[in-house]
């Protein structure tokens, strides 16, 4: 049995992996993130022979993981994924291939091995990523922009008498500051998205990951699939196909 770990910005997600299969996913925030928490979390999973861990998150974070794993589990051995130029059938259209997110990375592995279409894969988690992706496995390239909380923590930052708030409302124009907020950053958000593919072929498959993706899934005109598990899907393509595991 295998440990899937995608240590992100915002949340840790784990799910188990073996005889082929992806468990359950589960997911604690950052914020809560620390030895008791975790330990309570992984204590009752039976003991994985490998780890394996995408993190785009701090260093710290990433050590606090490594560290919890091997008190619960001594033997357990942990290997970091990268991103590379060339792997799992996907070539990376960076210039500098490891400078692209191993979320990313994995979402693109993912998808060409899950779906094998070519598709524009959108993350909408901390920041929003849109990458593409041929039929072929060619990377396209990507475009960021922030998420919908860092527009809201932009606002609450630069501006004396804005506050940031989590609440969800009514979309449209609003007669009070949060729900004009909320419906500013969603319509920055989804009209980013709509933009950017307008400029692309209609055959192409829209897929959604991260946190906010069902939210900005609402707002959007196009048909989209939904695929919250996407970074640990392409974990588990990597975990299946590699020689290290």
């Amino acid at each position: 049995m295998m440990l899937l770990i995608d240590s992100g910005n915002t949340r840790l997600k784990w799910a188990t992996f073996q005889e082929g299969k992806l468990e359950s996913s589960h997911a604690l925030n950052n914020q809560e993130l620390n030895i008791d928490n975790l330990i309570k979390a992984w204590k009752y999973l039976s003991a994985p022979k490998q780890l394996a861990i995408a993190c785009v998150s701090s260093t710290p974070l990433l050590d606090l993981v490594k560290t919890v794993a091997t008190e619960i589990w001594p033997d357990v051995t942990i290997i970091q994924v990268k991103s590379e130029s060339h792997a799992f059938g996907v070539h990376n259209a960076y210039l500098q291939p490891e400078k692209l997110g191993v979320d990313r990375w994995l979402a693109l592995i993912a998808v060409h091995n899950l779906y094998q279409k070519a598709a524009c894969i959108i993350d909408c988690g901390t920041a929003i990523t849109i990458d593409f992706i041929d039929v072929h496995g060619n990377h396209q390239g990507g475009v960021i922009s922030p998420g919908l909380t860092l527009m809201k923590k932009s606002l609450a930052v630069g501006t004396d008498l804005l506050e940031l708030n989590e609440a969800r409302y009514v979309t449209g124009p609003a007669n009070f500051t949060a729900a004009a907020i909320y419906s500013g950053t969603l319509g920055a958000a989804s009209g980013l998205i709509e933009h950017i593919l307008n400029k692309q072929a209609p055959s192409l498959a829209v897929i959604l990951t991260g946190g906010d993706a069902e939210v900005i899934a609402e707002q959007l005109s196009i048909e989209v699939s939904i695929d919250l598990n996407l970074v640990l899907r392409g974990l588990a393509v990597v975990a299946s196909k590699s020689a290290l595991f």
